[in-house]
């Protein structure tokens, strides 16, 4: 069932996959690039992202114009089983998808979010906290106790050696946390609760490396590159790379209904 969400004088409407299946073939191929080439490629992630619109049809979505049918940005998540003590998440993403398709032990009682993909054209523009309302309402129609959330930090890029660990806790001159997705987060009342140091592993050759990346890698050990969160371990003479991305675990307040 979509939920209607007031964005400034309009209206959005968040339309699952379950009722419209032919809007998330229609948003990749309006937007093909809303990640970094590298990301697509992860080891666990990979193979299991399409069977999250078969396996969990009702969790994924696209955001929609009211007035204009215009898609605007989409949100994946998942149902999965927490008791509410950090130390219990998921190691990162990958655990998550695994142990979400392998099935929980008890019926789910949180909500975690997967993505949240927002076009370079419509960024700015509110629509980030758009999908984590949305994300809290479904939570909340399913009397879930709660929305998490393994959050990608938009601006760690350009920090790739400083530790996630003390990255989370970067504050601005305004006392706020320095990295902006961060930031929006707890400004809708997100608590921070534990760094991923480890969340999504990708490993492929050199040769695949050097054309995700656009760089070359000509010898043993690590390396910095475009967009990457953390560093390239690069190994010539084994011809290949593996890549550790980190996020950070976000807890969301959620309103039941």
């Amino acid at each position: 069932m979509s939920i209607v969400l007031d964005w400034g004088s309009d209206t959005v409407r968040a339309v699952p996959h379950s009722e419209d299946s032919i809007l998330t073939s229609q948003f990749d191929e309006r937007f093909p690039s809303v990640w970094p080439e590298y990301n697509r490629h992860g080891d666990v992630l990979e193979p299991l992202w399409p069977l999250l619109y078969e396996t969990f049809a009702e969790f994924q979505f696209v955001l929609v114009h009211d007035r204009t049918g215009e898609m605007l940005a989409r949100g994946n998540s998942v149902p999965m089983v927490w008791d509410r003590d950090p130390a219990h998440l998921p190691a990162g993403i990958d655990d998550l998808a695994r142990r979400a398709f392998a099935g929980w032990p008890q019926p789910p009682n949180t909500l975690s979010a997967m993505a949240a993909e927002v076009p370079p054209e419509n960024r700015s523009k509110g629509l980030g906290a758009l999908l984590l309302r949305a994300m809290a309402a479904l939570a909340a129609g399913r009397g879930y106790s709660g929305l998490v959330a393994p959050l990608r930090p938009s601006l760690k890029e350009r920090y790739p050696l400083a530790p996630i660990a003390g990255y989370m806790h970067w504050k601005g001159t305004d006392g706020l946390p320095f990295d902006p997705w961060l930031r929006l987060h707890t400004g809708l009342g997100a608590e921070i609760l534990k760094p991923a140091p480890r969340s999504l592993r990708i490993t492929g050759t050199v040769a695949e490396w050097e054309t995700w990346t656009g760089m070359a890698f000509p010898v043993t050990g690590p390396y910095v590159f475009p967009h990457g969160l953390s560093t390239l371990k690069v190994d010539r003479e084994r011809n290949v790379g593996r890549y550790f991305e980190p996020n950070i675990w976000m807890l969301h307040p959620v309103t039941r209904a």
